[in-house]
């Protein structure tokens, strides 16, 4: 992913404005194409229809009142389009609701007349921008689907060999012992085996074995009958009857109490589960996958797992990789998160700056993939300008990359590497942001501040 693209005027597509008024039809045109979009007119929906069966347009702003069929008609047909253009509304103050109406059967806004033209051009930007950021995220998605494994994204020799091990294991019906540090996707990997086996089509069952009283975890895993101890007021099945014909997957299988061990061992050799208060056994046909972010070795060496229960499950074992070893994936999985993050909270365009997007790739990222997805979603939420600066990024991170700035540039090169420096055109932008945070966003003012005429601010931002 290039982290410094942006979306720019006139690489979307027309835009086709609805408005029975000749005059204020052409106002609306000529201000969209000042900014760098190209604009078709039509004066009713008949020929809103027509232009829309003959030409593909990125966004549709028509008002809602017009000769004939109206801006809803307009708006219903481009519903069956493919892609679907984006849709504001143009209402006048008695028809708002209506213009509400809209918005709850797909438009994208609606603006009151007459039409603030800052306004205008800001909305038709941030409807443009999200429709196309959500049709890039359905590109990162069909490129994981291809690229990835089960939800899992990896294209680096660490993340192929754990995909080949997780097909070849998945032929088997043993237990796996998947290890792996916090936020590497040990589930996903549970998951993955069962999608690759011949299990896929009966259940999968997963539970956190962390923090929960060894009564409830055992009441949990087999079940009890009704009255086999207070508050058992009613029978209730156990995780290994949900899972029968399955999968079970235990997480932090370390963390279980040793008594509750021993029972497991005994459920997993003979293969049947008596539930609490029960004098009956039932079979069971369950594979179980166990997991853990410690080292089962020596766990067992201080007593907190069970030997004989770790040889029992350990009939495979399953590593998961560190993101930190993951270098050829950082990029690609950093730039989704980044999409997926803008696009689901319909935020205005997101980019990582040079420094911030240096600084992430030479984070380790100790949480791994969990850690990284909450970073992302936390500076693209949190940015204050489109463009996401070392300064939004988290303390840590920040920390990390000055301490590396000052091992690498020593006592007497100073803090900053040459590549931390900003470019010129950079620094511009900054003061640019800047300005129109000074004026809220109106560019006739911050051109005015900046000393350029409207167009260059606009040539500008789209750089």
């Amino acid at each position: 992913m290039n982290a410094d693209c942006a979306i720019r005027p006139g690489e979307t597509g027309p835009i086709l404005i609805v408005e029975d008024d000749v005059g204020y039809r052409r106002l609306l045109q000529q201000e969209l194409e000042d900014i760098g979009y190209s604009a078709l007119g039509a004066a009713s929906a008949e020929e809103a229809r027509t232009l829309l069966a003959a030409k593909t347009f990125a966004l549709v702003i028509s008002d809602l009142r017009l000769p004939g069929a109206d801006g809803l008609a307009v708006l219903e047909a481009t519903r069956s389009l493919v892609p679907v253009p984006g849709f504001i509304m143009l209402t006048g103050f008695g028809t708002i609701d209506q213009a509400v109406q809209a918005l709850k059967v797909g438009a994208d806004d609606f603006l009151t007349k007459p039409v603030d033209l800052d306004h205008l051009q800001l909305t038709t930007k941030r409807v443009l921008e999200t429709r196309q950021l959500r049709a890039e995220v359905a590109q990162y998605r069909a490129v994981l689907a291809e690229q990835g494994f089960h939800g899992m994204y990896g294209k680096s020799p660490p993340m192929l060999r754990l995909f080949d091990l997780i097909r070849r294991v998945a032929q088997s019906d043993s237990s796996v012992l998947i290890t792996g540090e916090s936020g590497t996707g040990k589930e996903l990997v549970a998951r993955a085996l069962h999608a690759e086996s011949a299990r896929a089509g009966g259940p999968f069952v997963a539970m956190n074995c962390a923090g929960i009283p060894e009564a409830l975890l055992e009441s949990e895993l087999l079940g009890h009958v009704a009255g086999a101890f207070s508050g058992a007021r009613a029978a209730r099945r156990g995780l290994f009857a949900e899972a029968d014909g399955g999968t079970l997957f235990l997480d932090e299988i370390a963390e279980m109490a040793p008594s509750l061990q021993s029972k497991l061992l005994r459920l997993l050799q003979d293969g049947r589960v008596r539930p609490i208060g029960s004098n009956e056994e039932f079979p069971t046909d369950v594979r179980v996958l166990a997991a853990t972010h410690r080292d089962p070795v020596e766990e067992v060496r201080e007593g907190r797992l069970r030997e004989d229960l770790f040889y029992r499950i350990e009939t495979f074992r399953i590593r998961v990789p560190p993101l930190r070893e993951r270098g050829e994936d950082i990029a690609g999985m950093l730039g989704y998160f980044l999409e997926y993050h803008v696009a689901t909270k319909s935020l205005p365009v997101r980019r990582f700056s040079a420094r911030a997007w240096r600084s992430l790739l030479r984070y380790p990222f100790p949480g791994n993939v969990r850690e990284m997805a909450s970073l992302v979603e936390r500076a693209v939420t949190l940015a204050s300008a489109e463009l996401i600066d070392f300064d939004d990024l988290p303390e840590r991170v920040r920390s990390a990359t000055e301490s590396a700035e000052v091992r690498a540039g020593g006592a007497s090169d100073g803090l900053i590497t040459d590549d931390d420096w900003e470019t010129l055109a950079e620094r511009e932008a900054h003061y640019i942001r800047q300005v129109l945070d000074f004026t809220g966003g109106n560019k006739r003012r911050a051109a005015r501040i900046l000393g350029v005429g409207r167009k260059t601010l606009y040539r500008k931002l789209g750089e």
